[in-house]
């Protein structure tokens, strides 16, 4: 598939989760910066900062804001727990992947000792899987399904890096997202925490609880 056939989104001061949002759905038009700022706001309605985003107003939308949004289209973000094998994915029924990851902050060619976190969406065009970053010159390809588990295998070995799968309501209610829900198979990494996986770098810690579904069959969730 010729790459200009891709809507490819690129990034924008900290507009990564609106980038990541729109290279989902494919358009420019499917989400908008004003919309974002609403749901932070309808969120945190009293807080005269808020905390769902970056207080400059350029963005730096949090996890909170991406669930919300998705949700306002029909559809709902799970994290995926690193310690399961991605084989256990049924791809056929989700609609993307977004990967949050750990990324430098710069003022023109000045690197600065900030932490910020950075959103990329994942998706299947035309039978291909995409990397869709909004920091990459053009889409990159990644390859069949198998190439993709083999992807993602390799992102999730890093500590820093959490996984959200996008699915519609129906799948995520019928959790048909994955291939056996009786056998949801582990891996066996000790590098990854055993009992509890924190989304501090993803959240702030002065917000609201919110629920995000977690990725096995206890139905325990993340706040």
């Amino acid at each position: 598939m010729n790459s200009v056939e891709i809507y490819h989104e690129k990034q924008i001061r900290e507009l990564c989760a609106l980038h990541a949002l729109n290279n989902l759905f494919q358009s420019r038009d499917a989400f908008t910066k004003t919309e974002l700022d609403f749901i932070c706001h309808s969120l945190s309605p009293d807080h005269w900062i808020n905390p769902h985003k970056s207080f400059l107003g350029l963005g730096n939308y949090d996890i909170n804001v991406i669930m919300k949004a998705l949700q306002a289209r029909g559809y709902d973000a799970i994290w995926f727990d690193k310690r399961k094998d991605p084989t256990c994915l049924n791809l056929q029924n989700i609609s993307g992947y977004i990967l949050n990851v750990p990324t430098d902050y710069k003022i023109s060619f000045v690197t600065l000792p900030l932490r910020r976190r950075h959103w990329i969406t994942i998706r299947q065009i035309n039978g291909i899987f995409y990397n869709l970053d909004s920091k990459l010159d053009s889409p990159q390809v990644i390859g069949d399904g198998v190439d993709l588990l083999n992807y993602l295998k390799d992102e999730l070995d890093c500590k820093d890096k959490e996984l959200f799968l996008v699915v519609t309501n129906e799948v995520e209610k019928e959790q048909s997202w994955l291939q056996d829900q009786g056998n949801y198979c582990t891996t066996t990494s000790l590098d990854r925490d055993a009992e509890e996986v924190q989304l501090k770098d993803i959240t702030n810690t002065d917000l609201k609880p919110f629920t995000c579904k977690m990725s096995d069959e206890s139905n325990h969730y993340i706040t």
